[in-house]
Protein backbone atom coordinates (compact mmCIF):
# COMPACT_ATOMS: atom_id res chain seq x y z
CA UNK A 1 0.00 0.00 0.00
CA UNK A 2 1.26 3.52 -0.75
CA UNK A 3 2.72 5.22 2.32
CA UNK A 4 0.18 8.08 2.37
CA UNK A 5 -2.90 6.40 0.92
CA UNK A 6 -5.98 8.54 1.68
CA UNK A 7 -4.05 11.08 3.77
CA UNK A 8 -4.83 14.79 3.61
CA UNK A 9 -1.74 16.98 3.45
CA UNK A 10 -1.14 20.74 3.55
CA UNK A 11 2.07 22.09 2.06
CA UNK A 12 2.90 25.76 2.52
CA UNK A 13 5.48 27.24 0.20
CA UNK A 14 3.87 24.90 -2.29
CA UNK A 15 4.98 26.68 -5.46
CA UNK A 16 8.68 26.45 -4.59
CA UNK A 17 10.91 23.61 -5.67
CA UNK A 18 10.84 21.70 -2.37
CA UNK A 19 7.10 22.19 -1.89
CA UNK A 20 6.38 21.00 -5.41
CA UNK A 21 8.79 18.04 -5.26
CA UNK A 22 7.18 16.97 -1.99
CA UNK A 23 3.69 17.36 -3.46
CA UNK A 24 4.60 15.11 -6.39
CA UNK A 25 6.00 12.47 -4.04
CA UNK A 26 3.02 12.67 -1.69
CA UNK A 27 0.62 12.30 -4.63
CA UNK A 28 2.56 9.27 -5.87
CA UNK A 29 2.09 7.81 -2.38
CA UNK A 30 -1.69 8.23 -2.47
CA UNK A 31 -2.17 11.53 -0.65
CA UNK A 32 -4.55 14.40 -1.30
CA UNK A 33 -2.55 17.61 -1.29
CA UNK A 34 -3.34 21.26 -0.66
CA UNK A 35 -0.66 23.61 -1.96
CA UNK A 36 -0.49 27.03 -0.30
CA UNK A 37 1.62 29.91 -1.57
CA UNK A 38 1.49 33.70 -1.75
CA UNK A 39 0.94 33.84 -5.53
CA UNK A 40 -2.00 32.23 -7.28
CA UNK A 41 -0.20 32.50 -10.62
CA UNK A 42 2.87 30.71 -9.26
CA UNK A 43 0.69 27.96 -7.82
CA UNK A 44 -1.13 27.41 -11.10
CA UNK A 45 2.13 27.26 -13.03
CA UNK A 46 3.73 24.89 -10.53
CA UNK A 47 0.76 22.52 -10.40
CA UNK A 48 -0.11 22.53 -14.10
CA UNK A 49 0.57 18.80 -14.54
CA UNK A 50 -0.66 17.55 -11.16
CA UNK A 51 -3.88 15.49 -10.89
CA UNK A 52 -6.72 17.96 -10.30
CA UNK A 53 -8.89 15.44 -8.43
CA UNK A 54 -6.37 15.20 -5.56
CA UNK A 55 -4.92 18.71 -5.51
CA UNK A 56 -6.19 22.04 -4.21
CA UNK A 57 -4.42 25.37 -4.74
CA UNK A 58 -4.87 28.17 -2.23
CA UNK A 59 -3.22 31.58 -2.48
CA UNK A 60 -2.54 32.85 1.03
CA UNK A 61 -0.14 34.88 3.14
CA UNK A 62 1.16 32.43 5.74
CA UNK A 63 1.92 35.29 8.13
CA UNK A 64 -1.75 36.40 8.14
CA UNK A 65 -3.89 34.70 10.79
CA UNK A 66 -7.12 34.91 8.80
CA UNK A 67 -5.39 33.45 5.75
CA UNK A 68 -4.06 30.56 7.82
CA UNK A 69 -7.51 29.84 9.18
CA UNK A 70 -8.92 30.04 5.66
CA UNK A 71 -6.53 27.62 4.01
CA UNK A 72 -7.07 25.07 6.77
CA UNK A 73 -10.86 25.43 6.55
CA UNK A 74 -10.77 25.04 2.77
CA UNK A 75 -8.62 21.94 3.17
CA UNK A 76 -11.12 20.34 5.54
CA UNK A 77 -14.04 21.27 3.30
CA UNK A 78 -12.40 19.68 0.25
CA UNK A 79 -10.60 16.64 1.68
CA UNK A 80 -11.54 16.23 5.34
CA UNK A 81 -9.39 16.41 8.50
CA UNK A 82 -5.67 17.10 8.15
CA UNK A 83 -3.19 14.23 8.50
CA UNK A 84 0.05 15.97 7.52
CA UNK A 85 1.15 19.59 7.77
CA UNK A 86 4.35 20.42 5.91
CA UNK A 87 5.16 23.96 7.02
CA UNK A 88 7.62 24.89 4.31
CA UNK A 89 7.09 28.57 3.39
CA UNK A 90 10.21 30.69 3.59
CA UNK A 91 12.09 33.77 2.44
CA UNK A 92 15.74 34.68 2.81
CA UNK A 93 16.08 38.39 3.44
CA UNK A 94 19.59 39.69 2.93
CA UNK A 95 23.19 39.54 4.18
CA UNK A 96 24.53 42.63 5.94
CA UNK A 97 26.49 43.72 9.02
CA UNK A 98 24.32 44.11 12.10
CA UNK A 99 24.48 47.92 11.99
CA UNK A 100 23.24 47.91 8.39
CA UNK A 101 20.75 45.04 8.50
CA UNK A 102 17.33 46.50 7.54
CA UNK A 103 14.80 46.20 10.34
CA UNK A 104 11.91 45.75 7.93
CA UNK A 105 13.68 42.84 6.21
CA UNK A 106 14.45 41.21 9.56
CA UNK A 107 10.78 41.47 10.54
CA UNK A 108 9.58 40.12 7.18
CA UNK A 109 11.80 37.06 7.43
CA UNK A 110 10.69 36.29 10.98
CA UNK A 111 7.05 36.83 9.99
CA UNK A 112 7.15 34.20 7.25
CA UNK A 113 9.24 31.58 9.04
CA UNK A 114 8.20 31.92 12.67
CA UNK A 115 4.77 33.52 12.62
CA UNK A 116 3.89 31.52 9.50
CA UNK A 117 4.84 28.18 11.06
CA UNK A 118 3.12 29.11 14.33
CA UNK A 119 -0.11 30.11 12.58
CA UNK A 120 -0.06 26.99 10.42
CA UNK A 121 0.11 24.82 13.52
CA UNK A 122 -2.35 26.93 15.50
CA UNK A 123 -4.94 26.65 12.72
CA UNK A 124 -4.27 23.06 11.65
CA UNK A 125 -3.81 21.22 14.96
CA UNK A 126 -7.48 21.44 16.01
CA UNK A 127 -8.40 20.02 12.59
CA UNK A 128 -5.83 17.22 12.61
CA UNK A 129 -6.50 13.56 13.10
CA UNK A 130 -4.66 11.88 15.96
CA UNK A 131 -1.61 10.04 14.69
CA UNK A 132 -0.70 12.74 12.18
CA UNK A 133 2.58 14.46 11.45
CA UNK A 134 3.87 18.03 11.32
CA UNK A 135 7.12 18.73 9.49
CA UNK A 136 8.68 22.20 9.58
CA UNK A 137 11.35 23.18 7.08
CA UNK A 138 14.21 24.68 9.02
CA UNK A 139 17.69 24.58 7.49
CA UNK A 140 21.30 23.73 8.16
CA UNK A 141 21.26 27.44 9.06
CA UNK A 142 19.11 26.49 12.04
CA UNK A 143 22.12 24.71 13.53
CA UNK A 144 24.87 27.27 12.97
CA UNK A 145 25.65 30.96 12.85
CA UNK A 146 27.11 33.09 10.08
CA UNK A 147 27.89 36.79 10.18
CA UNK A 148 25.35 38.93 8.38
CA UNK A 149 22.57 36.34 7.98
CA UNK A 150 20.57 37.78 10.86
CA UNK A 151 17.01 37.31 9.70
CA UNK A 152 17.23 33.85 8.16
CA UNK A 153 19.43 32.16 10.75
CA UNK A 154 17.49 33.64 13.67
CA UNK A 155 14.22 32.45 12.15
CA UNK A 156 15.52 28.96 11.43
CA UNK A 157 16.72 28.53 15.02
CA UNK A 158 13.35 29.72 16.32
CA UNK A 159 11.51 27.10 14.27
CA UNK A 160 13.34 24.39 16.20
CA UNK A 161 12.04 25.81 19.47
CA UNK A 162 8.52 25.90 18.08
CA UNK A 163 8.84 22.31 16.91
CA UNK A 164 9.98 21.10 20.33
CA UNK A 165 7.09 22.81 22.09
CA UNK A 166 4.60 21.29 19.66
CA UNK A 167 6.16 17.84 19.95
CA UNK A 168 5.70 17.88 23.73
CA UNK A 169 2.10 19.14 23.56
CA UNK A 170 0.90 16.85 20.78
CA UNK A 171 2.56 13.60 21.86
CA UNK A 172 -0.56 12.45 23.79
CA UNK A 173 -2.44 12.59 20.48
CA UNK A 174 0.36 10.67 18.76
CA UNK A 175 0.95 13.62 16.45
CA UNK A 176 4.64 13.70 15.67
CA UNK A 177 6.44 17.01 15.08
CA UNK A 178 9.90 17.34 13.58
CA UNK A 179 12.07 19.80 11.71
CA UNK A 180 13.96 19.02 8.54
CA UNK A 181 17.24 20.81 7.88
CA UNK A 182 18.26 20.92 4.22
CA UNK A 183 21.64 22.14 3.17
CA UNK A 184 22.04 24.05 -0.10
CA UNK A 185 19.63 22.85 -2.79
CA UNK A 186 19.87 23.43 -6.52
CA UNK A 187 17.02 25.91 -6.94
CA UNK A 188 16.24 29.57 -7.47
CA UNK A 189 15.94 30.29 -3.75
CA UNK A 190 19.44 29.02 -3.07
CA UNK A 191 20.84 30.83 -6.09
CA UNK A 192 19.55 34.12 -4.69
CA UNK A 193 21.15 33.30 -1.33
CA UNK A 194 24.46 32.55 -2.99
CA UNK A 195 24.40 35.70 -5.08
CA UNK A 196 23.83 37.80 -1.96
CA UNK A 197 26.52 35.95 -0.06
CA UNK A 198 28.92 36.22 -2.97
CA UNK A 199 28.53 39.99 -3.03
CA UNK A 200 29.12 40.14 0.73
CA UNK A 201 32.27 37.98 0.75
CA UNK A 202 33.64 38.89 -2.67
CA UNK A 203 33.74 35.29 -3.89
CA UNK A 204 31.65 32.72 -5.74
CA UNK A 205 28.80 31.85 -3.38
CA UNK A 206 28.04 28.47 -4.94
CA UNK A 207 31.65 27.31 -4.72
CA UNK A 208 31.83 28.65 -1.17
CA UNK A 209 28.98 26.33 -0.13
CA UNK A 210 30.27 23.31 -2.07
CA UNK A 211 33.59 23.56 -0.26
CA UNK A 212 31.73 23.43 3.07
CA UNK A 213 29.78 20.28 2.16
CA UNK A 214 31.62 16.95 2.63
CA UNK A 215 29.70 15.44 -0.30
CA UNK A 216 30.97 18.39 -2.38
CA UNK A 217 27.68 19.21 -4.07
CA UNK A 218 24.28 20.79 -3.58
CA UNK A 219 21.33 18.54 -2.92
CA UNK A 220 18.18 18.34 -5.01
CA UNK A 221 14.62 19.10 -4.01
CA UNK A 222 13.71 15.48 -4.72
CA UNK A 223 16.34 14.21 -2.27
CA UNK A 224 14.99 16.41 0.49
CA UNK A 225 11.40 15.48 -0.37
CA UNK A 226 12.18 11.82 0.29
CA UNK A 227 13.23 12.76 3.81
CA UNK A 228 10.03 14.78 4.27
CA UNK A 229 8.09 11.67 3.22
CA UNK A 230 9.90 9.66 5.88
CA UNK A 231 8.87 12.12 8.60
CA UNK A 232 5.33 12.43 7.25
CA UNK A 233 4.67 8.70 7.00
CA UNK A 234 4.42 5.85 9.47
CA UNK A 235 8.00 4.91 8.58
CA UNK A 236 8.94 7.41 11.31
CA UNK A 237 6.26 6.29 13.79
CA UNK A 238 8.58 6.61 16.81
CA UNK A 239 10.30 9.82 15.71
CA UNK A 240 9.24 13.13 17.22
CA UNK A 241 11.00 16.24 18.47
CA UNK A 242 13.98 15.62 16.22
CA UNK A 243 16.06 17.71 13.83
CA UNK A 244 16.72 15.72 10.67
CA UNK A 245 19.78 16.95 8.78
CA UNK A 246 19.63 16.57 4.99
CA UNK A 247 22.71 18.60 4.21
CA UNK A 248 25.39 16.40 2.68
CA UNK A 249 27.28 16.55 5.96
CA UNK A 250 27.55 20.35 6.05
CA UNK A 251 26.64 20.45 9.75
CA UNK A 252 29.37 18.01 10.82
Amino acid sequence: MPALEGKTCIITGGAGSLGLATARLFLEQGARVVLVDISEVSLEEAAADLPSDRIELIAADVACSTDAERYVEQTVERFGPVDILFSNAGNFGTVAPIADYPLDVFEQVLAVHIRGAFLAAKSAVPKMRDGGSIVITSSVAGMRGDAGVYGYITAKHAQVGLMRCLAKELAPRNIRVNTIHPGPIENGFQLAVEQGLGEAIGADGTQFFNEMIPLRRHGTAEEVARSVLYLASDQSSFVTGTTLMVDGGMSI
